[in-house]
């Protein structure tokens, strides 16, 4: 019952290619969702990594003298993997939600005649994630396609969630999640 409730949550609507690739914030996330996007961007699948800005700090770097933003860990995690910094772009907006994201997304998509997205996010944020791009992008004419990165140390699988504390958070908190999505929205 536990990987029905985990795969559930998990949807895939992905695009060969895409004008761009957001990296949705979430926040500690950030390792496995830049190391997908750098895959993603050097399949020549995308022109540019756009990333969100949660507004959340990260713990403190050393290297830094300061706690960076995980949207600041994020960008260097890309570069550290070979991206360019013209290949990628911090929207200054602070999103608090993933329909913050979207409504954002939208109208910078239209500012910069982007025809087509594609989302990246973690599995089990994937079927609230894609609800609410293709509501928010309805009727833009913009293609709005949704990709998620693959478990790993970041995101439990789905077959053993329910033994970690952070497994909880994630699938039992993205129920809640949704529900309210779907009553609000």
């Amino acid at each position: 019952m536990a990987w029905i409730g985990a795969r559930a949550l998990i949807v895939d609507s992905d695009l060969p290619q895409a004008d761009v690739l957001v990296v949705l914030g979430g926040s500690a996330n950030y390792i496995e969702r830049s190391g997908a996007a750098a895959e993603i961007f050097k399949a020549g699948r995308v022109k540019k990594i756009i990333l969100t800005n949660d507004g959340q700090q990260s713990g403190w770097s050393n290297a830094e003298q300061r706690n960076p933003l995980f949207v600041e860990r994020a960008l260097t995690e890309l570069q550290r993997q070979g991206i360019s910094n013209d290949r990628i772009e911090i929207l200054d907006n602070v999103v608090s939600s993933t329909r913050d994201e979207a409504i954002l997304l939208r109208t910078t998509a239209a500012n910069h005649g982007w025809h087509s997205l594609l989302v990246l996010t973690s599995p089990y944020h994937s079927r609230r994630a894609l609800w609410t791009f293709h509501r928010e992008f309805e009727g833009s004419g913009v293609l709005v396609g949704l990709t998620s990165v693959r478990n790993g140390r970041q995101t439990p699988s789905p077959w053993f969630w329910w033994l970690s504390p952070a497994g909880w958070r994630m699938v039992a908190g993205e129920y809640v999640k949704f529900i309210y999505y779907r009553i609000r929205n």
